[in-house]
This record gives C-alpha cells, structure tokens and sequence, in this order.
C-alpha cells in the first residue's frame, strides 16, 4: 500500500462515492510545508486565464476554474492531491453544493475530472519538468 493510501470499507452492492468517501470537507485545503508563489506573474497569469475564459455553450455558473486548489483524483487513494495552477472544470456548478465556495476539487464527489490543467513553468519547476527557463 502507498504511503496515504486508506483502505475504504465497502459494501456490497457498493455504496456511492460520496458516501464513503471524504468530501472537501474532510480534506486538507492546504499544505504549510509547500513554498510560496514563485514570483508576481505565477498569480496573475492564472487570474488572466479565469478572467479571459469564454465558453459559449455554457452560462458562468456551469462551469469552474481553481487557481491553486487541491485537486483530488484518485477514489482508491483519496488523500492523494495535484495543486496545479489553473484548471477548468465544466458541466460544473461555480459554487459547491449548499453554495459554498470549494476548498478543493474532490472529483468522485463533482462526478468528473477537469477539462483543462495548467501548470506554470518557474524555476522552481523547471528541473522537475526537464525544461530549461532563461
């Protein structure tokens, strides 16, 4: 077993995700041990994304961009989490459930996983990726 992973009792017939599974709630929104933002244009390139998004079959409160917010993917390892710089997410209500802002994105409760992932290069990040900034 990964290191995070938890075993999930299960039922048979098998119960739906959301109820067995941890919500936003229950999931840690952020990582003290992660650096700050690497310069000024790491925050304002993803508002420039959100800000400049135009999708043309889907009204505003179809869809929802994060900047920086847990994404957990994975329903066999639920503590496992990608914080990208920008994503898009559509078919999805902007405001959780109850009209709550999300604290993170928890795909087996959204019922999908983004459209759209952004990861910003810095040279921070560069090595990790293989790329060369300069």
């Amino acid at each position: 077993m990964k290191p995070n992973s938890i075993p999930i009792a299960q039922s048979d017939p098998p119960l739906p995700p959301e109820q067995v599974l941890p919500t936003m709630y229950d999931l840690k929104s952020e990582d003290p041990q992660e650096p700050g933002l690497p310069d000024e244009f790491h925050d304002l390139q993803p508002q420039l994304l959100s800000w400049t998004l135009r999708l043309k079959n889907y009204n505003p409160d179809e869809f929802f961009t994060g900047t920086d917010l847990n994404l957990y993917y994975d329903a066999a390892h639920p503590q496992w989490h990608k914080r990208p710089d920008w994503f898009l997410s559509v078919g999805v209500p902007r405001l959780y459930p109850g009209g709550d802002l999300r604290r993170s994105y928890v795909t087996w409760i959204e019922g999908r996983n983004p459209l759209v992932v952004v990861e910003l290069l810095s040279p921070g990040t560069s090595k990790e990726y293989g790329l060369a900034i300069g």
